[in-house]
């Protein structure tokens, strides 16, 4: 729906801008076909079209309008002024002559996009899964529109503009925006010191607030259905589980807008968690017509009502993401390694009471592992030499008498049934009488009593052992509500450091911040060759280095909006900011490459004299393609925005506040920074005789 809107209210703005049918019919038939030939590129490799590629498309919509703008802006210009000058050349060498005009800045500006998603597609685990896909369909679109502007729009400019009367249908707001802006420009370049005084202000408010703002891994994403887990102290009867779950279940049903309540207790036999008769998991599915976030709130508040147990409520792909990263239901896991089982249980209880009251931090707790009855044998060796029993053979024989062991399988019509070797239920109901289970020696038909080459004892066993990197571990773990995934880390980082771990013993934090911290120091790590890349295409575009660290250094101010973007909405950075960043970095360069090359082309083939005529003159012929595109792609993300975090938008609402934002503060960069810039350090340097 937000693609066909944005696309709906693009046609608006090429109509307004463009003003000539015909002109804006190439440009409307080249926007689709650009989606579409990324779209056939995506159906070949049999990617499945979801939000996510959408979403690339509905930011690439900036760029492919600017391809399509570029080129056709271009014609319509050169066949204007040929017209007007009476130049006796063809309609076909005039279009093609305007074409190979913007040929280059188009493929440098392409590839300069290009290099700025490579951080984004070297993305790995679940943040590659979840932005790798709108990285590729908003690459494959700007790839599409670059062979488009270069090949189809000269083609049907050909067909439609060859004989159009297009001399009386330049647009009355863009003449009104140019004479505007015309005045407004050569002020500027007079005096360019409080536009210089400006940027500096707004890029060290983007530096002031940046650290204020909090950091998430992925939004709260707000699916209808949700898990809802019950823990209770360990012991808890079967029966006294199904009671509180069944009273829990009605109460859940009452509250308006919940549609169905389920749950399990326990697991199945040959279920893969392992948890006892004290464990619950509820199903919970509301009506997508009530309103969320009153319906959860309803939900939270009963659910809390419950005291004496460990509750918690989260979607199903939140808790999938979670078991993913941590193994665990939490958004949060300490992780406490260390070698003695009850000395690492006590340093876990000391690192759960050390967390505990920091604001945000919901549903801490601490792993239990209930203890267990189970029958330990220690062999005795000196009487198992005695009767010439290895310790081996008498641990097996023990464990096949009391436990028992499969030995194989009989198919009978169509069935599997698995046959076992073990003891009579009598010869194991009491620790007597596994004591006088009998083992066999080897002489022939001489046996001896268990007890009497090993002690035989009950003792209370923890029902499971968790291990991890070779080192025993146990968790507490918690979930994150009302404040940022990264405010609440660094305070349990805060607590961790005033616990004491005995020697030999340590805690780390996992979970989605670990995730976070792991893919933003690997998009950082190659955000540094992208930044290199992009620099040696300016340098290459350019053909002079003082220009391409001109507009090298004027590329950071560019994000400064979608900073303040985000500090005006929710404060938070997510992965998703962080993608809308990458993409405003691709706008700001590409617009400015666009200006700075049509300043060098004016210069060097249209015989202007470099001076402030030559800027004015050749921002003023850039203003329209650049506020189309940002117009377009403003207004193609426009609706995510408006629609807020609603479900279905929590990962495209802070990438659209992001570029929205950007898109600002980038335009009135190269509309006014890089003109002044370029005029005082735009001079061509005379070369040697």
């Amino acid at each position: 729906t937000a693609l066909l809107i944005g696309c709906l209210l693009v046609i608006v703005v090429l109509g307004a801008f463009l003003f000539e049918w015909r002109a804006a019919l190439i440009s409307v038939v080249a926007i689709p076909l650009s989606l579409i030939a990324g779209a056939l590129v995506l159906y070949v490799r049999g990617t499945t079209i979801n939000t996510m590629v959408l979403a690339g498309f509905v930011i690439a919509v900036g760029v492919v309008v600017d391809d399509a703008i570029i080129d056709i802006e271009n014609i319509v210009r050169r066949l204007r002024q040929h017209r007007r000058e009476g130049i006796g050349k063809s309609t076909a060498a005039i279009i093609l002559e305007a074409s190979l005009e913007v040929r280059s800045a188009i493929v440098y500006a392409t590839l300069i996009v290009a290099v700025t998603l490579i951080p984004v597609f070297l993305m790995e685990g679940l943040s590659g899964a979840f932005f790798q896909p709108l990285a590729l369909s908003y690459a494959l679109a700007v790839l599409a529109s670059m062979v488009i502007a270069l090949t189809v729009t000269p083609a049907l400019a050909l067909m439609l503009l060859g004989t159009a009367a297009i001399e009386r249908r330049e647009s009355p707001l863009v003449r009104w925006l140019q004479r505007r802006y015309e005045m407004l420009l050569a002020r500027i370049i007079r005096t360019p010191r409080p536009a210089y005084v400006t940027v500096a202000v707004i890029v060290l408010a983007g530096a002031v607030v940046y650290p204020w703002l909090g950091q998430s891994l992925l939004p709260s994403f707000k699916e209808r259905d949700f898990l809802m887990h019950w823990v209770t102290t360990p012991g808890t009867s079967h029966p006294e589980m199904v009671r509180i779950t069944q009273k829990a279940c009605r109460e859940l049903m009452s509250i308006p807008g919940v549609r169905n309540c389920g749950a399990h207790v326990g697991r199945a036999i040959t279920g893969d968690e392992p948890y006892g008769v004290n464990f619950t998991e509820n199903w919970i599915s509301i009506d997508p017509k009530v309103d969320y976030d009153k319906t959860l709130a309803n939900i939270q508040e009963l659910v809390d009502g419950y005291p004496g147990l460990y509750r918690d409520v989260q979607t199903y792909l939140k808790e999938r993401i979670k078991e993913v990263l941590t193994g665990g239901k939490q958004a949060i896991v300490v992780r406490t390694y260390g070698p003695d089982l009850e000395v690492l249980r006590q340093t876990a209880a000391e690192v759960e009471h050390a967390l505990t009251g920091i604001p945000g931090l919901v549903d801490l707790k601490m792993e239990v592992h209930r203890p267990v009855p189970q029958v330990e044998v220690k062999v005795d060796l000196a009487a198992a030499h005695h009767f010439g029993l290895k310790p081996g053979d008498i641990r097996r024989a023990a464990a096949t008498l009391v436990s028992g062991i499969e030995v194989t399988d009989i198919h009978r019509d169509g069935k599997v049934y698995d046959v076992w070797v073990w003891s009579k239920p009598k010869a194991r109901e009491s620790v007597t009488s596994v004591k006088e289970l009998l083992i066999d020696t080897p002489k022939d038909f001489v046996h001896v009593r268990l007890d009497e080459v090993a002690d035989v004892s009950v003792k209370p066993t923890p029902d499971s052992i968790e291990h991890e990197g070779l080192s025993r571990r146990h968790d507490v773990g918690a979930n994150v509500r009302g404040r940022d995934l990264g405010s609440v880390v660094a305070d349990v980082q805060r607590r961790l450091k005033d616990v004491k771990f005995p020697l030999g013993y340590r805690a780390e934090v996992l979970g989605e911040y670990a995730e976070r911290q792991a893919a933003q120091r690997r998009l950082l790590t190659f955000s540094v060759a992208a930044v290199i890349g992009v620099f040696f295409l300016l340098l290459t575009s350019f053909r002079s280095w003082r220009l391409a660290m001109l507009s090298f250094l004027t590329l950071p101010s560019a994000l400064v909006g979608g900073v303040l973007a985000v500090y005006l909405a929710d404060g938070v950075i997510s992965l998703g900011s962080l993608v809308g960043f990458f993409t405003i970095l691709g706008i700001a360069a590409r617009n400015g490459i666009m200006m700075i090359n049509h300043f060098q082309h004016l210069e060097r083939h249209e015989g202007e004299t470099f001076g402030p005529g030559l800027i004015v003159r050749g921002a003023r012929e850039r203003l329209s393609p650049i506020l189309m595109t940002t117009l377009a792609c403003g207004l193609a993300i426009v609706p995510l925005v408006i629609a807020g975090n609603i479900p279905g938008n929590e990962i495209e609402h802070p990438l659209a506040i992001v570029v929205l934002g950007g898109l600002v503060t980038s335009t009135l960069l190269n509309l006014f920074v890089v003109p002044s810039l370029y005029l005082r350090f735009g001079r061509s340097q005379p070369r040697p005789a």
